[in-house]
Order: C-alpha cells, then sequence, then structure tokens
C-alpha cells in the first residue's frame, strides 16, 4: 500500500487498511474509544502513514509471526493470545507477515490529555505514550474482552455509559503505566476564578428543568469534564453533581413554599426525573418529604392569613 503523507485519523482508518471489521462500535454510536474485531489477515505487507490517534491491538486468540516497524526500530516476533501492541499517535507503521486476530481500539489523544489533566499532570510536558510491539497488561486484556463483550451483545442504552466508563479507565491506564515520561508527581491545578465559577452556576440555575451533565458544565469554562470535576471540588468543597442537586432541592423547596404548584409539576421544573425520585432525595437531604414540607407550609400561610385578619 503508498505511504500516505497525512495522518490517518479514526474515521478514515477503514479506508485505508486493505480489510474489513467483522464487528465494531462505529455502528453503535458510542463515545470515547473506537474498537474494531478483525479476523485474522495473512499474507500482510503494508505501510501506513501516521495515526492522529493512540492504537492498541489486542489479540484475543491465535498468534502469528509478525514483523512490525515503527518510530526507525523493526521488532520481529510471534504475537499470541493475550497479547497487545501499542501504538502512539504520530509515527509510520510497517507491517509485513501474517496478522493474528485482534480486537482494535482507537482512542482519541484528547482523551489522554483529559485523563492526565484529572490526575494532575500537564499533558504537553509529561505524557508521551510508548511505542510497544508486544506485551502482556492484564488491565489492557479485560478492558478489550468487556468491549468485545458489549459488542457481542444487542444493543442496549446501557452500553453507551459502560464504553465510556471503560475508555476512561483505559486512558488512564495508559497515562499510569504507558508514559514514556514517566514522571512522578503531580501538581494542583488552581481553582476556578470568581468569574468562572459565577458562569458555571449561573448556567446551573438557568438549566436546572433540564438535565444538566459534566460535559455541559466544563463546556461553560472551556475545560475537559475530567479536569472540571477536580476542579470544582477545590473551588466549592463538593462535587458539582452534588450542587446540581442542591440546587434543584433549593427550587423545589422555594416553589413549594411560593406557590400552588402540584409536587408532581414542581418535580419536573426542579429537574428531577419523576415525583418518586424528588420525593427520594428531598427527605435524604431535608430529613421530611415533600408533602409533610407542602403541609407545613401550607399551615404557615393560613396561620399568616388569620394573624393578617385579626
Amino acid at each position: 500500500m503508498p505511504h500516505r503523507s497525512h495522518p490517518i485519523t479514526i474515521d478514515s482508518v477503514l479506508r485505508a487498511l486493505p480489510v474489513t471489521p467483522s464487528m465494531s462500535t462505529r455502528q453503535r454510536e458510542w463515545s470515547g474509544v473506537t474498537v474494531d474485531l478483525y479476523n485474522p489477515v495473512p499474507n500482510c505487507s503494508a505501510t501506513y502513514s501516521a495515526f492522529d490517534h493512540h492504537a492498541l491491538y489486542y489479540v484475543p486468540v491465535g498468534s502469528a509471526r509478525l514483523v512490525q516497524g515503527r518510530d526507525g526500530v523493526v521488532h520481529e516476533a510471534v504475537i499470541s493470545a493475550g497479547m497487545s501492541l501499542i501504538m502512539p499517535a504520530g509515527h509510520d507503521s510497517s507491517w509485513d507477515g501474517d496478522v493474528p486476530a485482534s480486537a482494535r481500539m482507537r482512542m482519541p489523544t484528547a482523551l489522554i490529555t483529559a485523563a492526565a489533566e484529572e490526575m494532575g499532570k500537564r499533558p504537553a510536558s509529561q505524557v508521551e505514550i510508548r511505542n510497544v510491539f508486544q506485551m502482556r497488561d492484564p488491565l489492557i486484556e479485560r478492558v478489550a474482552l468487556m468491549f468485545i463483550s458489549e459488542l457481542e451483545r444487542r444493543a442496549h442504552p446501557a452500553q453507551v455509559l459502560i464504553a465510556d466508563a471503560l475508555s476512561c479507565a483505559l486512558a488512564a491506564h495508559m497515562v499510569r503505566s504507558l508514559n514514556a515520561f514517566d514522571v512522578a508527581g503531580s501538581y494542583d491545578p488552581p481553582p476556578l476564578g470568581r468569574a468562572q465559577l459565577n458562569r458555571v452556576m449561573a448556567f446551573i440555575e438557568d438549566n436546572l428543568e433540564r438535565p444538566i451533565a459534566l460535559s455541559d458544565l466544563a463546556a461553560v469554562v472551556n475545560v475537559s469534564r475530567f479536569h472540571f470535576a477536580r476542579l470544582f471540588k477545590r473551588s466549592t468543597g463538593m462535587t458539582a453533581i452534588a450542587y446540581v442537586e442542591q440546587c434543584r432541592l433549593r427550587r423545589a423547596q422555594s416553589l413549594i413554599a411560593g406557590s400552588d404548584i402540584p409536587l408532581s409539576q414542581i418535580a419536573l421544573i426542579a429537574g428531577f426525573a419523576d415525583q418518586s425520585h424528588f420525593t427520594r432525595r428531598f427527605h435524604k437531604h431535608f430529613g421530611h418529604t415533600p408533602a409533610a414540607f407542602a403541609r407545613e407550609q401550607g399551615r404557615r400561610r393560613s396561620q399568616r392569613q388569620i394573624n393578617g385578619r385579626g
């Protein structure tokens, strides 16, 4: 295959390769890592330009003798079941021999950056994923097998959450175990500035009636959701999710005390999934149910009206 001068993207890699995957997460529209499953490819001889993403190949079954070339180094070995290959972004590659069956996990570099930020590293200067021709890594193996297992199951909404969690775990593991610099220690980023915090809190108050994701809040101050979670807790002493729930409960309290809106409607206005969820969270936070609070507020209003007439 001819050498390509432009980096190969996760989307264009399927056009660059001579074979198509037997299964892929691309049809599931999962976020994070993209996983393509390939059958064995005998008599392979190919050269590719660099990827713009990190690639991890895991071999679930079989074995084959393979000659790999990356970063000016040629490596020949038998690649067998349970082994993984790590190809960092930015390296041309060559392949000769028999390629075994593989689960090819493709990770955007932004996911590594986000994981590094969350772990307290400066990504530009402290993280560089190592080139690895073959290795046995129990965590990579477990994550790959879980991806394969989910692909073999029927599509389900829960898989979006599972794939996201697996992607984050894999990115964190790569930063921890495959960093070429292997810098010990971390740094504490500064907390959110007052203006940034005000923008986030205003966004929350303006959007309580709809679902608010961590990524929505991170976008307000233009940082990754991993980095935002850490900064928000440093700035406020609580997690962003806990703060959002606190705002919802305060809104609900205010509506109950100042209006006759039914509790079921107040639950939706305050952003809870349903009245049952609202009741559980209200009771946990305040020690009594919304209905009990409403009755107490009704008695107080009645008493004020009686006193006013008197």
